[in-house]
């Protein structure tokens, strides 16, 4: 085992150096499935080629071998690059990590399309990084997949580069970075997985909504996907009702960023036109430095009024934005697990209730479950039941509803 994993690493090692040195190319000529070579071994890997080459969202554009800390002796790993959509339905690329069980045959995993939660502004905190580093707070759910024989697909999301900004909490970008991301598990020929793999959609916070919006998206987008389920805990199904109740209390940090995220997907929202000197300076730091936990240190109970001339959020074009990022018009055709913390002082619970309703009026098969809890311990308190219900509709469980 060690001879095997010596020599990958020095195969790796030396595509890296014909990279860097112009020998080879990182990216596959157009038409091409994938490349055959990984890209580079340091930050550059993030930066998209410029301009995108022609391809199909999912397409894999570069790939290179991870190791994550948690999960270095049960899964094989690859960081990748792929093409996606952007909210305004360009294409973008995007990175994220692959990981396969080891021990099982890769043609017979289903596959889990994993949306991460809130990581924060900064390049630094982006979900890739955060899992080799074995800090990334979603690993239980990811590693009750990987344990039951499950490859797992996690998107960073659109925008975590060293030059770039993400576009966070936005749900027209987030759901197709999301479906792609398993497109991408799929073409990467190292993985071995199958185009006709039964798949699921999960996440929680952010990714709740991540994964409500690419159960969504889905049928029209990407058809072809054997999705039978999507479970989203602590969804930000509507963001309007979401921000009323983080201004001034001790999740505004979130609603800053969020304010970053919709501007980089759409810039003609001009968020640096609303800001004031306070705002400019505190929000320029946190796109360089904020990662979670800064965003609940360093800017709880503070104001929209702090950082503003005007409030932005009320303006015609954010409003307009806003609705268009709001989940609930286009209800999932698969069977769905919502569930929430009862008492959840970042993503209120009402909001999510009503998407809840809409879905049911709309005749989607959806179990919902709340846990009394707040919104961070409930990463946690949803977990063992969301397996449970992956576990079941994987083997083809018919899925309970309590609409």
């Amino acid at each position: 085992m060690k001879s095997v994993r010596f020599r990958r690493f020095w195969s790796a090692l030396l595509g890296a150096s014909l990279v860097a040195l112009g020998v080879l190319a990182t990216s596959p000529p157009a038409g091409a499935a994938a490349p055959l070579l990984p890209g580079p071994f340091d930050d550059s890997f993030y930066t998209p080629p410029s301009p995108l080459p022609a391809g199909k969202p999912g397409d894999v554009l570069r790939w290179r071998p991870s190791v994550p800390l948690l999960n270095s002796l049960n899964a094989d790993a690859w960081q990748v690059m792929y093409l996606s959509t952007n909210a305004q339905g360009r294409p973008d690329a995007v990175t994220g990590t692959i990981l396969v069980p080891k021990g099982k045959d890769p043609a017979t995993a289903p596959i889990v399309g994993y949306a991460v939660g809130t990581q924060g502004p900064a390049f630094k905190c982006t979900a890739s990084k955060a899992t080799e580093r074995g800090t990334l707070y979603d690993q239980p759910a990811i590693n009750d997949s990987l344990s039951s024989g499950y490859a797992v697909a996690v998107t960073d999301y659109e925008g975590y580069s060293p030059a770039t900004v993400p576009t966070y909490i936005t749900g027209q970008s987030m759901g197709p970075a999301v479906i792609d991301s398993v497109r991408a598990a799929q073409n990467l020929p190292s993985a071995r997985l199958s185009k006709s793999a039964k798949v699921i959609f999960q996440g929680y916070s952010q990714g709740g909504g991540g994964s409500m919006w690419a159960g969504e998206k889905q049928p029209t987008y990407a058809p072809e996907l054997n999705v039978v389920g999507v479970v989203a805990g602590g969804v930000p199904a509507d963001l309007t009702e979401v921000a009323k109740g983080l201004d001034g209390y001790i999740g505004f940090g979130f609603l800053a960023f969020a304010a970053i995220g919709l501007d980089a997907a759409y810039p003609e929202l001009n968020l640096d036109s609303f800001l004031n000197a306070t705002g400019r300076q505190q929000l320029a730091d946190a796109k360089k430095n904020a990662c979670t936990a800064e965003l609940l240190l360093n800017y709880s109970f503070k104001k929209i009024s702090d950082f503003t001339t005007s409030d932005p959020l009320g303006t015609p074009k954010w409003r307009a934005r806003l609705a268009q990022n709001k989940l609930g018009a286009n209800p999932p055709r698969v069977p769905v697990f919502q569930y929430h913390a009862s008492t959840d002082e970042i993503v209120n619970t009402p909001q999510a209730e009503t998407l809840h309703r809409a879905y049911c009026a709309a005749g989607v098969r959806e179990q919902w479950t709340s846990y009394i809890s707040d919104h961070l311990s409930g990463i946690f308190a949803g977990n063992a039941d969301a397996h449970q219900w992956i576990v079941k509709r994987f083997n083809g469980e018919p899925a309970p509803s309590n609409c």
